[in-house]
Parts: C-alpha cells; structure tokens; sequence
C-alpha cells in the first residue's frame, strides 16, 4: 500500500526486451540501494513494481522492475524511454503517516490532460477519463495520477479537474506536463467499493 505522497524523483536509464511481452526497465534514484530488497514493492507513478535487481551504474544508484505486458497495456509504462522521469513512493510501513490517501499502486486506467492553467504558484488540471472511470470520481473525493495523491475539485460527465499547488509542482513530474500527456489514473477504492454494494442492492 502506498499514500499517493510521492517521496523521489527517479529517471529511466535503461530499457532492455527480455522474454515475449516482459520489459526490464532501470530507474536511476537518490536513495541508497543497500536500503533497498529485491522483493520490494515501489510505487514508479503509480504503478507498484516489484524491485528484481539494485545496484549502481557508475555512480548513480538504481533499481530495475519487470513490466509484464498487461501492464505495458495498462498504463504509461508503455511509453517510458530513456530519459522519462518517474515519481516514486516507497511502500507504507507500520507507522508511517498516512499523509495523502489509501492507495494502491494498482492502476485503473489513463486520464488525459486536456488543459493546463498556471496561476502565480499553481496550476489547475483539467483531465478526460474514460466512462468507465469516470463514475468513480467526485468533486472532493481523491484520485492518484501518476502517483501523485489529489482531491478532484470539479466533475463534468467523463472531465474532472484539480489544482495542483506549489510544493507538488516542484518535487514531482507534475509541474513538467503539458496538455495531451498521458497520466497513470488510480481512482479511490473506496468508491469503488461503494458502487459494487449499490449494485448488489435489491431494487
């Protein structure tokens, strides 16, 4: 489990095919990869990947995950390079603070940026999900994209909108998107939750 509070920036350094469907990707970091397990889960904008190799290359620490094709299908993973830059969130330990909201690093979908408006320090986003997605989503409930935890501001049929405020600007892939991108969509579980209760309901 994760909170959506992203707590790095990572950059791909490397993509390699292996097997039929299955890609090695390799996330230059900041943090020291010895505190890192193979084993570990690591939330890379929002998709949980399982850490399969750690080391340095040169003098930059990285870690590599394995995306299996339904993944590759399902999220942006599809479209990293070289170069991409990535939010990462460690998994919630016992303890930690549960600064943002639950979340679970399995994504739901894309949402597209539509448009962006700067302001003097924030930007409001306005974002398509497909209808599918998009009964999930209300005005003051949480969504994650790519990874980042926000509160929806305004529901109109399959667009929703959020602002983005200063300090989430500066220290994730945020502050870097322009209208057309591609974002990693994880909508609140516990809506989710919600509208299967309602549709077991009797009528």
């Amino acid at each position: 489990m994760f909170t959506g509070i992203v707590g790095g920036l990572g950059e791909v350094i490397d993509v390699e095919e292996k097997a039929e469907g299955l890609r090695r990707i390799r996330i230059g970091f900041d943090y020291d990869p010895n505190l890192i397990a193979v084993g570990a889960s690591i939330a890379c904008s929002g998709i949980c990947l399982t850490v399969v190799e750690r080391g340095f290359a040169g003098k930059h620490a990285y870690f590599a995950i394995d995306a299996a094709a339904e993944t590759l299908r399902l999220t942006t993973a599809e479209d990293w390079r070289r170069g991409t830059r990535i939010n990462l969130e460690r998994a919630l330990r016992l303890g930690d603070e549960l600064g943002g909201h639950m979340v679970s690093g399995h994504v739901d979908g894309i949402a597209e940026l539509l448009t962006r408006d700067d302001f003097l320090d924030t930007a409001a986003f306005s974002l398509r999900a497909s209808a599918a997605l998009s009964r999930f989503i209300a005005a003051k409930g949480s969504v994650a994209l790519d990874g980042v935890s926000l509160t929806v501001n305004k529901v109109v049929g399959d667009v929703f909108s959020v602002l983005i405020i200063p300090h989430t600007l500066q220290v994730t892939t945020l502050g870097e998107l322009e209208p057309g991108t591609r974002l990693n969509l994880e909508v609140d579980p516990m809506a989710r939750y919600a509208a299967r209760l309602l549709e077991t309901l009797p009528s």
